[in-house]
């Protein structure tokens, strides 16, 4: 099995060094990943510049650019053979609810959701400790992935992939198939003037989580859910953002307007 990491926190990232390394026994593990940290681009792909990949070490590819371009290079001309698998991570911090929506994690994933298994995004959901004293936890996070791929990925539907968030807890209780949750609206930005007079904003933090469970998923639990009691979460997402539930109430309700529907 060829199987291709990227990840949106840099290619010397620990989580990644820790995924390949636990991905190893299963075949050929290839590293490409930004050369720096590109957290937050989604499936951005970078159109007004090249890009540059380069070898820093066999197997391992650095790119000046998104996640989302390491995992299109790769699947698109910069080897010589086809991956069976791609797996995104580990991400230092979870990608919970409307996370996904930012996530270059997710974003990295989403670029291979044409392979023939699974693509798989993976994050670390913890304290914010400092990633380089957390390396026995992404170890332990990258072991649960490895044995999860032994085992057999599931079935999915075209287009889908997996997000995977591992609790940073010293037991994993298990797993459970989650849907993904949402948040309140995020904290306002923040407004201050730079040394230089000019004012500047820091966006503002992400919202708290909404604990509502779904109705109709009586036995199913968000995302939230199962990282707050010690589960990892395992929510199946699709690129097709339509909401086909409301397709035919909208037809009806255009049709009465001057839009030609």
């Amino acid at each position: 099995m060829n199987i291709l990491i990227a990840n949106d926190d840099g290619v010397f990232a620990p989580g990644i060094q820790a995924l390949a390394k636990a991905l190893r026994p299963l075949g050929r593990v290839v590293i490409v990943a930004p050369e720096s940290e590109r957290s937050g681009y989604s499936s951005a792909l970078t159109l007004d510049r090249p890009l540059r990949p380069i070898q820093v070490a066999p197997d391992m590819w650095a790119v000046n650019g998104t996640p989302a371009d390491c995992v299109y290079l790769s699947m698109n001309g910069l080897f010589d053979f086809e991956f069976d698998l791609v797996v995104s991570g580990i991400n230092s911090g979870a990608n919970l609810g409307d996370d996904v929506l930012y996530s270059g994690t997710v974003g990295a994933a989403f670029e291979g959701r044409l392979m023939t298994l699974p693509a798989i995004a993976v994050s670390l959901a913890g304290s914010n400790v400092r990633a380089y004293e957390r390396a026995d936890d992404y170890a332990q996070a990258a072991q649960w992935v490895y044995t999860f791929i032994a085992q057999g990925l599931p079935q999915l539907p075209p287009r889908h992939i997996l997000n995977i968030n591992i609790p940073d807890v010293a037991e994993i209780q298990g797993a459970q198939i989650t849907y993904q949750g949402r948040r309140v609206q995020s904290k306002p930005i923040t407004s201050q003037v730079d040394p230089r007079g000019r004012q500047v904003y820091w966006i503002g933090l992400a919202g708290e989580a909404v604990t509502d469970p779904k109705k109709n998923l009586q036995h199913i639990q968000s995302d939230f859910f199962a990282i707050a009691n010690g589960f990892v979460s395992i929510t199946p997402i699709q690129m097709d953002a339509t909401n086909y539930g409301i397709l035919e109430t909208l037809q009806s309700q255009l049709s009465h307007s001057h839009f030609d529907v």
